[in-house]
């Protein structure tokens, strides 16, 4: 149902749907533990390729040495002072069997693992096996493309699990959501209703379904108050406005008969504000010239007002006329007592403009809306403050919308747009 606006109050704008969040976030963890893992099965292989090359250099050098010291001959794979001997093993401190890393490449050999060990005292030849670690780390090679293969198939696979379960989560969340957004609204029958599961979703959702039910209760029992006091206080506010007749005439007469008046102008505002809030008003909608009401309203709020009304381009407008002048004469008559002249009425299509030049709607106004008993800021005047609310609650039943601001060079603003 249509309500008071305030210029800048809007729902945030959605960014990037958390569906897609959730997704994007597990393709990322999903990239992270593949690379880790994969990083991790790289260094270890490699590392236990040439842990094993080592050995099987160290312990081909012990073979090669115990055939080469029995038989004179050289093992198969055995060289004497091969040409390329990495340095740190061409000259030996000591008789010891030695293994260092060979990083060349060529024909295919290498990079490769070399052990070696002296034959016999200082200056004699340098026994040497060569193990080739080429096969090895081609194996490597297609394990990494295998792992790498493996964790695209995963991430494709993960990818959509991840958005349908985001999804679901979504959807329940936009239940909550939606929900909220139509307490505040104003539509305090709303629920999420029953939500499967007895997670951190359900608990927002028995939550907001809570808050809606205690802030329901607090509003009927206002409602009611109001209405309740209303009620009682008509019968004996009519009764002093009749004994104030049996007054003689003066200047006591007067200010009494006038304070009697106002009260019974609040008294019969609440009596419309709780009408208002139970639903129990229905417009009697009828096509209307709009400019000839707002003159009408305007007149009969008795207060000096410039009125700019043409026709509308389409002719009558179709509305309830006694609700619409209620609004454009509490609109007028708020902008006279809280405002200051001069005060101007602008008709323009299905848009009424009321318009005065104080000091403006105070910021709490603009930005919680009109609240019964609150005139704002003390520059505004004083009242009971149902002017506004009454207009308010009117327009809701009109199907119209009541902007509320204030004029760049000052001044309070409300704008009536009538529904098409």
């Amino acid at each position: 149902m249509p309500a008071l606006r305030r210029p800048g109050a809007s729902l945030p704008r959605p960014g990037a749907s958390l569906r897609w969040k959730i997704a994007a976030l597990a393709a990322a963890t999903a990239c992270l533990v593949a690379v880790a893992v994969g990083v991790l099965v790289h260094l270890w292989t490699a590392h236990d390729i040439r842990d094993r090359a080592r050995a099987r250099a160290f312990n081909g050098v012990y073979a090669a040495m115990e055939t080469y010291r029995r038989t004179g001959t050289l093992a198969d794979g055995a060289e004497l002072d091969p040409e390329g001997l990495p340095a740190a093993l061409r000259r030996p401190a000591d008789g010891a069997r030695h293994t260092a890393d060979d990083a060349h490449v060529e024909n295919n050999v290498g990079p490769s693992v070399w052990g070696a060990q002296r034959v016999g005292g200082p200056g004699s030849p340098v026994l040497a096996v060569r193990v080739n670690m080429s096969s090895e780390l081609y194996g490597l090679r297609r394990l990494d493309m295998s792992m790498a293969v493996a964790s695209l198939a995963a991430l494709a696979a993960a990818v959509p699990l991840a958005v349908y379960g985001a999804g679901l989560l979504g959807r329940r969340l936009r239940r909550v959501s939606e929900t909220a957004v139509r307490i505040a609204g104003g539509d305090l029958d709303a629920r999420t209703g029953p939500v499967r599961g007895h997670d951190e979703v359900a608990g927002i959702a028995t939550t907001v379904d809570l808050m809606a039910d205690s802030l329901a209760r607090r509003l009927r029992t206002e409602r009611r108050f109001t209405a309740d006091v209303a009620h009682e206080l008509r019968t004996p506010v009519g009764g002093l406005l009749a004994a104030t007749d049996l007054l003689p005439p003066g200047e006591t007469e007067d200010l009494l008969r006038a304070r009697v008046r106002d009260l019974r102008g609040l008294v019969e505002d609440l009596l419309e504000i709780s009408r208002l809030d139970a639903g129990a008003e229905q417009a009697v909608r009828a096509r209307v010239p709009l400019g000839e009401v707002v003159r009408e309203a305007v007149a009969r709020t008795g207060f000096a007002t410039a009125v700019m009304a043409g026709e509308a381009p389409e002719g009558p407008v179709e509305t309830d006329p006694r609700r619409l002048e209620r609004i454009v004469g509490n609109l007028v008559t708020n902008a006279h007592r809280h405002g200051r002249a001069p005060v101007e009425v602008t008709v323009a299509g299905r848009t009424v403009v009321v318009r005065d030049h104080g000091p403006g709607f105070p910021p709490d106004l603009l930005r919680e809306g009109p609240r019964r008993f609150h005139t704002g800021a003390a520059e505004r005047g004083s009242g009971h403050g149902l002017g506004l609310t009454i207009a308010l609650g009117q327009a809701r039943l009109l199907g119209a919308e009541l902007v509320l601001a204030n004029a760049p060079d000052g001044g309070a603003v409300a704008t009536l747009r009538l529904p098409s």
